[in-house]
């Protein structure tokens, strides 16, 4: 296995993700910040807007498998990115990428597996260089 990175149903071949970057934080609609009369900040977005965004950009030599995958796909992203929480108080708040949970002195560690939609993706191929570079942007659904 050359990465820790799957996105079903397309998957990653061979040689098109070493060194990938991944990118997560939380959704736009997840945060609805007001002041009260007072001047006090307080957050106004529900709960169920608590979901990621995710970008994945990387160059290497093969295409990724993006042929009929298209903007508004579902897919299911087992992330490079590890979440964490304070063991015994805290849990996770998404599903562990089987294998991924480690604690680490106070700490559990893992790796989210989400459902995603895609939003957009870039490829691009220097042909003198032989380097392909993409990149994909999912949200969670």
């Amino acid at each position: 296995m050359t990465t820790v990175l799957d996105i079903a149903p397309f998957g990653v071949p061979p040689y098109s993700i070493r060194g990938a970057s991944e990118d997560l934080e939380p959704i736009d609609a997840a945060s609805a910040y007001r002041r009260t009369i007072n001047g006090t900040l307080v957050d106004l977005a529900h709960d169920q807007f608590q979901k990621f965004k995710v970008t994945i950009t990387c160059s290497d030599q093969q295409a990724p498998a993006l042929d009929n995958v298209w903007p508004g796909q579902e897919v299911t992203v087992n992330c490079i990115t590890e979440l964490c929480y304070l063991t015994g108080v805290g849990s996770a708040s998404r599903y562990a990428v089987s294998g991924s949970l480690r604690e680490e002195g106070d700490f559990t560690f893992y790796r989210p597996v989400l459902d995603m939609m895609v939003l957009s993706y870039t490829q691009s191929r220097d042909e003198y260089g032989n380097t392909v570079s993409w990149s994909i942007e999912l949200e969670e659904i």
